[in-house]
């Protein structure tokens, strides 16, 4: 399968996650929680389910059932779909940032698309990680493109997906290593524009509620998260064998131990 210019919002989350030459996750970046809230605002923009709120909590419930032809969105979908009861978004979005190899699941969909090549390296003569370097930038180019211009010029002309993955890249930490926070600092009320819905342009209502509900729920998803890990040691992480991580998601090898 070669690549199209029709990726999924987590093909191109995990795009601007990775770095190009390294095929490493970027430190900090909180893809998982990203990639799991790509997954359901997708299924939410493709009308496969809806959101509703019922009391504090937002429930998903599955109105179409048909696959999207994506591994890993179908499974997910399909999860949904035959759940006993209806479950929150914030449940379906830590269940889906919980999964299993769930870096190596997207990354597999875009070497498959030529987009990246998998490789092994080995750390301190003891562990070896897969790594996913980058052997086709223009993908990832575009994807970069669609934001600078979203964020760095004043146009009205602002796509749904692009909207909804900004909200995305925000929220998880992955914007500051794509353009910088220095940069990012004088467009910060551009942003908040944007993501309240203010500056729309062909943005459609259900992109605009994808963004607003996913930014909304993420931050708290993730500090939750972060406030009940504990601290430890992986060798894999860093040159320095005593790298000490607060949150086991943040390390990016598949190897050990707690390690995503």
């Amino acid at each position: 399968m070669q690549y199209t210019d029709n990726l999924f919002l987590y093909e191109e989350i995990m795009l601007l996650a990775l770095k190009d030459e390294e095929g490493t996750v970027a430190a900090g970046a909180m893809y998982n929680y990203a990639i799991a809230g790509a997954i359901i605002a997708e299924l939410l923009l493709s009308q496969n389910i809806v959101i509703e709120q019922t009391g504090r909590q937002k429930l998903i419930s599955v109105v179409n059932a048909e696959q999207l032809n994506g591994a890993l969105i179908d499974e997910w979908l399909y999860k949904m779909s035959i759940s006993e009861k209806r479950k929150s978004l914030q449940y379906w979005v830590a269940r889906i940032a919980g999964t299993s190899d769930l870096k190596h699941k997207v990354a597999t969909q875009l070497c498959q698309q030529g987009i990246l090549k998998m490789d092994e390296e080995t750390i301190l003569l003891l562990f070896t990680r897969k790594i996913y370097p980058q052997i086709n930038s223009q993908p990832e180019r575009l994807i970069i493109d669609r934001l600078k211009k979203t964020i760095f010029t004043d146009t009205d002309d602002v796509d749904g997906q692009t909207v909804v993955l900004l909200s995305l890249a925000k929220s998880s930490n992955i914007l500051p290593a794509i353009f910088g926070k220095d940069e990012l600092k004088p467009r910060k009320e551009r942003i908040e524009r944007i993501l309240n819905g203010e500056i729309s342009g062909k943005s459609t209502r259900e992109a605009m509620q994808a963004a607003v509900m996913i930014a909304s729920v993420m931050p708290t998803i993730m500090s939750t998260r972060i406030s009940r890990s504990t601290d430890y040691h992986c060798p894999a992480n860093s040159a320095n064998s005593a790298a000490l991580l607060r949150w086991p998601r943040a390390c990016p090898c598949s190897q050990l131990p707690k390690c995503g």
